[in-house]
C-alpha cells in the first residue's frame, strides 16, 4: 500500500513537468514582434511557458514551427483563461508549420503549453507580430 501511495504521489507530482536535457532558448525581441526559439537533446513531459510580448498589446499572430528526430513534439497556443486555442503536433523527420491569431494575457504575455514525449533532437520556433 505504501509503494502505490509514494508512486501515486511521485506521478503527481511530476505531471505538468516537462524534463528537457540540452535546452537552449533564445528570444529575438523587435519592436512590434519577435521570434522565440528552442532546441533541446531530449525532452519528455509538458509544461505550460509563457512569453512576455508587452503591455497594451492584446493579440499577436503567429508562425510556429516544430521539428523532432524522433518522439513526439507539440505546442498547444493558449488562451488566456488557459484552455487550448490550436495544436500544432511534430512528426519525426518532418517540419511542421502553423499559423494563428493568439490573444494575450492580461499582462501582456503569449502563453503556451511545451507536450514532449521520448522526444529526441527537437526543436520548436514562435514568430509573433503584434495586432
Amino acid at each position: 500500500m505504501r509503494i502505490t501511495l509514494a508512486v501515486l504521489a511521485c506521478c503527481i507530482a511530476l505531471s505538468g513537468c516537462l524534463l528537457v536535457s540540452g535546452e537552449r532558448v533564445a528570444n529575438d525581441v523587435q519592436s512590434s514582434g519577435g521570434t522565440l526559439s528552442a532546441s533541446f537533446v531530449s525532452a519528455e513531459g509538458n509544461a505550460d511557458r509563457a512569453l512576455d510580448v508587452g503591455p497594451g498589446v492584446r493579440e499577436v499572430q503567429i508562425v510556429a514551427t516544430i521539428d523532432v528526430e524522433s518522439g513526439s513534439l507539440g505546442i498547444d497556443l493558449l488562451q488566456p483563461d488557459g484552455s487550448v486555442l490550436f495544436s500544432i503536433d511534430g512528426r519525426p523527420n518532418d517540419r511542421v508549420t502553423r499559423s494563428g491569431s493568439v490573444p494575450l494575457d492580461d499582462q501582456g504575455r503569449l502563453r503556451y503549453r511545451v507536450r514532449a514525449t521520448g522526444a529526441r533532437n527537437g526543436s520548436y520556433q514562435i514568430l509573433y507580430q503584434a495586432q
